[in-house]
């Protein structure tokens, strides 16, 4: 299995999109960074870029990678493999380039610019952004068999998480401004990881003008270190069933 993981890892850390990737992490960090006059604005921006740009990247080449991988995979099922080793191999080894690029691209300036502590809740929040995503990516590529169905499927993933979803949550706050909807607010929230992430990354910064109207009720209805605590595992269950649900297809699926 460390063979295959270490095979799939060098095919995507060469893949020219993963370079063109990290180039493009290394420009925008950098500019970003270098450009802002103070160091909270400069976080905001490399927030910005994290929550739009990773899970798009890490949606689109993951599912692309597996269907080019169709072949390869069916190699690998030839051989004397146990299924589950050949999904963690395949993870592994995309989630992996996909995570040094960040590192590299987006990870290093933030620790050259940024302090300590906010640079590292969002490098966390990258990493998790990245693994999330990828999960997404293996479960609609599995799912569908279709590669132009899939890609699409990824690119409306990214679209609703990013765009649709925090459009209709502004829409029933305002249509229900009047009702005391907190609570169900704070449960909507949980449904995004996005969200979520962003919510741990102002929480740290302690930039309340910031947390708009679903953050501060997230952190009113479960109190700051409560409301930290759950978004962790909120993210996790975020990677967690996806990926064993994806798990699950390709054990059963004829290829």
């Amino acid at each position: 299995m460390k063979s295959i993981v270490k095979t799939i890892f060098l095919d995507n850390i060469k893949s020219k999109i993963i370079i063109i990737y990290f180039v493009m992490l290394a420009l925008i960090s950098c500019s970003a960074l270098l450009l802002e006059d103070n160091g909270a604005k400069g976080a905001l921006t490399m927030l910005n870029i994290i929550l739009f740009v990773v899970p798009l990247m890490s949606l689109l080449y993951s599912t692309i990678y597996l269907y080019n991988a169709k072949e390869f995979i069916i190699l690998l099922l030839s051989q004397p493999l146990k299924r589950d080793h050949i999904w963690h191999s395949l993870f592994g080894g995309v989630a992996g380039g996909l995570l040094i690029a960040f590192l590299l691209g987006a990870g290093m300036p933030m620790l050259l610019y940024l302090p300590a502590g906010t640079a590292s809740v969002i490098i966390i929040m990258g990493i998790a952004i990245t693994v999330i995503f990828t999960t997404l990516a293996f479960l609609t590529a599995i799912i569908s068999s279709d590669k132009t169905r899939g890609i699409g499927a990824s690119i409306l993933l990214w679209l609703f998480f990013t765009i649709i979803y925090d459009a209709v949550l502004l829409y029933i706050i305002m249509i229900f401004s009047d009702y005391p909807i907190e609570k169900t607010i704070t449960i909507l929230l949980m449904l995004n990881p996005l969200d979520l992430a962003r919510f741990q990354v102002i929480l740290k910064m302690e930039i309340s003008a910031m947390m708009g109207y679903s953050g501060a009720a997230f952190k009113a209805f479960l109190g700051e270190t409560a409301g930290t605590i759950i978004s962790l595992l909120l993210l996790l269950l975020w990677i967690v069933i996806p990926y064993f649900l994806s798990l699950k297809v390709f054990r059963k699926k004829d290829i």
